[in-house]
């Protein structure tokens, strides 16, 4: 079930929000649910990283590299 809400943007992000729907022939709705998507997928991928950071740390594990080494 969708619902409906209304939000306030600043005259310039309005404007950009326009231009890109007409360029992609997407409706503001489609951008601003794919927004969200990406926020809340972005913001998971953060809590869950930081949960694990530590327990990568403790087995030496501190950057990309590191990790790449140990899986291959």
């Amino acid at each position: 079930m969708r619902e409906t809400i209304t939000i306030s943007l600043p005259a310039g992000l309005r404007r950009r929000l326009d231009k890109l729907t007409r360029q992609e022939s997407l409706n503001r709705s489609d951008v601003v649910r794919e927004a969200l998507r990406q926020y809340f997928a972005r913001r998971e991928f953060q809590r869950l990283r930081a949960s694990l950071v530590p327990e990568a740390e403790k087995r030496g594990l501190y950057t990309d590299e590191d990790v790449f080494r140990q899986v291959s």
